[in-house]
Parts: structure tokens; C-alpha cells; sequence
């Protein structure tokens, strides 16, 4: 298993780590099998989405924060209740398939990690399995 870091710079974004996932693939060797991804925080989340607009990862933020918003006198104190929401709904895990290999995305996808109680400096796990 490989260990990423992923610096954020503000509170909520999304960040596209496929070239990142793609090098772990290519160093594992692996040509055929899985890439799991796992984001182990509790306000943090992985996801596959278009990559080549930028205006969908903002159209994504936009909404998630119009539906789930910073304040909202949530229950939990230490303030950061919407990120935790959020990270819930995107999810922790991803897998991709890994063909010839290289990960098996579609023309538009990439993959995002997304910060949802930033600026921290954060971890993704990779593991390629044949």
C-alpha cells in the first residue's frame, strides 16, 4: 500500500490527484487488477468526475454547499458538522479497474480528492492488487 499526501489550500475544494494515482499504478507493476483508494479522515472524500471543465468541480461545491451549509445549527460543536455531511455523501473509496497498467477511466473522468475542512495537509491509500 502506498501512502499519498495531499496539501490542501482552502477550506473546501477538490483536487485532481489521477496523475498521482496513475504513477502508483505504474511503480506497482501491476497490469491487470484493481486500484483501491481510501481517504481515512472524516472530513475528506474521494471521487471519480469530469476533469477536462473545470466549472464542474465548482458547480459540485456549489451545490453541496447550498444544500449542506457551513452553519446550520448543527448539533456537533466544533464546527466543521457540514464536512463531515458532505464527506458522508461523496464517500471515502474508490475503485478503478487497471488494465494494460493503466487505470481504466473514461475519456472525462479524473480522480478528485476532496477537502471539505481545509487547509490541512492530508492522506489517500493506494493499493493496486493483480
Amino acid at each position: 500500500m502506498k501512502k499519498l499526501s495531499v496539501r490542501t489550500s482552502s477550506q473546501i475544494e477538490m483536487l485532481d490527484i489521477t496523475s498521482q494515482i496513475e504513477k502508483v499504478v505504474e511503480e506497482s507493476g501491476i497490469t491487470e487488477g484493481v486500484c483501491y483508494l481510501f481517504v481515512p479522515h472524516t472530513t475528506a472524500a474521494v471521487t471519480i468526475n469530469e476533469g477536462a471543465d473545470p466549472s464542474v468541480k465548482s458547480d459540485i461545491l456549489k451545490e453541496l454547499d447550498k444544500n449542506i451549509p457551513l452553519q446550520d445549527n448543527y448539533q456537533h460543536r466544533e464546527g466543521n458538522a457540514a464536512a463531515h455531511i458532505k464527506a458522508s455523501i461523496i464517500g471515502s473509496t474508490e475503485i478503478v479497474p487497471v488494465d494494460s497498467g493503466r487505470l481504466v477511466l473514461g475519456t472525462w473522468q479524473s480522480i478528485f480528492f476532496c477537502e471539505f475542512d481545509g487547509p490541512r495537509t492530508r492522506s489517500v491509500l493506494v493499493k493496486v492488487m493483480g
